[in-house]
Formats: structure tokens, sequence, C-alpha cells
């Protein structure tokens, strides 16, 4: 039975894969490129248009959907609650705003390219979420996540996840679907039952934990604690018709305020290694490379279109809410690139007939090359600007 375990064909091309990541990563790290590239290139290099390596794209991309939940669970265990509640007006009214100016910017460009209103409004939902895998992955690692600028950040993606509901919602209405009204009963149940959690956790001193003398005591349990937090509150959002990567954030959270947190992060930590790394990975999957040949040059203007746009509206966003020049442009730049959730929307509007293959497959490589060379924008902007943010307790105002 051991014998026919390690010639398993799936445990093996996992172990390749591994050892495929480790020399690619070993290769970019000598190049002092981030991870995250390393991780998108070796997507590329095994997918079904490259070396056809990797068949089973649906595995590597559900095991990469749990990296996406954990790294968000990480995430709400990293916050302090009353500064992010602190900034919900620019998370909230900020992200409102990119998404009318991006779908009044498609909007505008559809005269030019004969798109109809659907259209017009699939692809502005489109470009206007960003990537929270890439942004949270870059902000780590260069421990800026607990900085002004990080913390704006994090908030406009936590509302565009949240948005990402109405959004389904209204491509089905497009479709001519009308969605149930127990169905968005049980939203708007979730929601506020979501919303009830950060009040509570807000106000609360420190809520505690049953039996949490006993569980920091045994390390076997504190894994499958961990893993219960993280995935029940995952599907309790998920069974509302919410974000499940929202659902493990409250989880993250409220471990956060319970002050919990070294060891779920010691028990879940390599798992959200492993996990995340899987999630770029099945974004390389996707890159036709034959597809993006062909189609390079309005690929690539597509692409810096798409970095100008959403850097600037973001950036302009910012600054409205009184940040600097220099903190509102970074923060534009983190926010630059076309987010994973937008692959969704994409096919479903794909799948609903709203828009054609070729706009799909224009949709698909621009949102993967815009992931794929975010972390060089982002870069890029920051050595223009020469900014470095510090987080400063208690001035999410902080002005350069």
């Amino acid at each position: 039975m051991i014998a026919a375990i390690l010639v398993d064909p799936e445990l093996s091309k996992f172990v390749l894969l591994s050892c495929i990541i480790i020399s690619v990563g070993f290769i970019l790290k000598v190049l002092k490129q981030p991870s995250i590239v390393s991780y998108i290139i070796v997507g590329v290099l095994v997918g079904p248009f490259g070396l056809e390596f990797i068949t089973n794209e649906a595995l590597i991309s559900n095991l990469g959907s749990l990296g996406l939940v954990l790294l968000l669970f990480f995430i709400g265990m990293e916050i302090h609650l009353p500064d992010l509640i602190a900034s919900w007006k620019v998370s909230v009214i900020g992200t409102l705003m990119q998404i009318l100016i991006s779908i009044l910017g498609i909007w505008l460009l559809s005269f030019y390219f004969g798109w109809d209103l659907k259209q017009v409004i699939v692809l502005g939902f489109v470009i206007s979420i960003s990537s929270t895998a890439v942004i949270v992955k870059l902000l780590q690692e260069r421990d800026e996540l607990q900085s002004v600028t990080g913390q704006n950040v994090l908030g406009i993606l936590l509302a565009q996840d949240v948005l990402i509901v109405p959004m389904f919602i209204i491509i089905g209405y497009l479709q001519g679907e009308v969605p149930e009204t127990k169905v968005v009963i049980k939203q708007l149940i979730g929601g506020a039952i979501i919303v009830s959690i950060f009040i509570f956790l807000f106000r609360s001193k420190r809520p505690r934990i049953p039996f949490e003398k006993y569980i920091i005591r045994d390390y076997e349990l504190q894994v499958f604690v961990a893993f219960s937090f993280c995935f029940g509150f995952s599907l309790f959002t998920a069974y509302f018709g919410l974000s499940s990567a929202l659902g493990a954030f409250v989880g993250g959270l409220f471990l956060s305020c319970v002050r919990s947190t070294k060891w779920v992060h010691d028990s879940l930590n390599a798992f959200k290694v492993m996990f995340v790394a899987l999630f770029f990975v099945s974004v390389g999957l996707l890159i036709d490379l034959e597809f993006l040949v062909t189609n390079l040059g309005i690929i690539g203007l597509l692409v810096l279109l798409v970095f100008i746009a959403n850097n600037a509206i973001n950036t302009v966003i910012l600054k409205l809410f009184g940040y600097s020049w220099k903190q509102s442009f970074y923060a534009g730049a983190l926010l630059s690139q076309i987010g994973e959730f937008s692959f969704i929307l994409g096919s479903t509007a794909f799948y609903a007939g709203i828009i054609e293959a070729y706009i799909y497959q224009l949709i698909i490589s621009t949102i993967a090359i815009s992931l794929l060379l975010s972390p060089f924008w982002i870069s890029f902007s920051q050595r223009v600007f020469h900014i470095g943010n510090k987080y400063i307790p208690g001035n999410l105002k902080n002005k350069f």
C-alpha cells in the first residue's frame, strides 16, 4: 500500500511541482523578484498551454481558493479593529466611487469598440476589483500591512469583497434572471449578522474562547481549533451567499480581539504558504500562450490602460479624502491590477451570453498579466516617489 501511495501520479505531480517552484523561486529571488511572480510563471510553464504537466486545473484552482481564505484569515488576526473602522469612509465611499468611475470610463470606450450597455457594466465591474491576494502578500513581504496606506488599502479590498455579491446579482439581472426573494433575504440576514459581530468585537474589551487554557497546551488540538475558526466562519458566510474569504477575515478578526493569534499562526502558517502558492499557480494555468502571442498588442495595451486608469482613479479618490499625493499615488499603485474575483465575474458573464468568447479570452489574459506585472508596477511607483510607509498608531491621516 505504501508503494502504491508513493507512485500515485497526482502525488508525484505535486512533488515535482514543488521542485519546480523551488527552482524558479530561487532564480527569481536572486533577481530580487517577489515570490508571486515565480508562482505565476510556474503555472504558465506547467499548465495546459505550456508543458501540459498539470492537466487537473480544477484541483489546483480549488486548492488555491483555500489559500485565499487562509490569507484573509491571517490578515484578520493582524488587524486593529478601531483603526479599520476609523477609515470606513475611504473604504465604502471610495470603493463605490471607483466602481462608478470605472463603468463611466468603459462607457466612453464603448463608443469606439461598439459595446452595448450590458458589456459596459460587466467590464466596468471586472476592472474595478483589485487583487486581495497580490496586495496583501506584497504588503506582508514589505512589512507595510500596518502602515497608514496598508490599512486604507485593506479596507478598500474588504469593501470590494462585500460588493462582489451585488455585482453577481446585477449580472443575473442582465442575463434576465431575477434572484429569488428568499436568497436576497438570506444575504441581508448574513450581512446583518456580520455587522453585529463587528459591533460586538468593537465594544467588547476582550471576548474569550471557551476552554482556552486547555487549547494552548495541546498543539494537535490547536490545529483543529484554528481550522474550525477559519473555515467555520467561511462556511457561515458562504451559506448566506456572501464571500467565504470575508468570513475567514471575520474569524481572524475575532481571534485578534481575544488575543489568541500566536498559537493559531504557528498551527496554520505552513498551510497558508502552500495554498497561497497554489492560488497563484492556478492564475498562471489560465494564461493561453498562443492567444497571448497572437493578441500581444491589444493585451499589452489593455494591461497598460488598466494600470494607468486604476492607479489614477484611486489616487484621486484618496486625495479627495485628505491624504497626501505620495500616499494616494502609492495606494493607487497597489490597487492598480485586476483581482482574482474578476475571473469569476468574467466567466459568469461569458456563460450568461453577455460577452463573446474573444472578449472573455481578452479578459482572462489581461487579468492574469496584470497580476503578473503588478509587483513591478508597484515597485516602480515606490521607487519613483521614494515611498516607505511606517505605521504611526492613532494617526490614520499621517501626511508626508
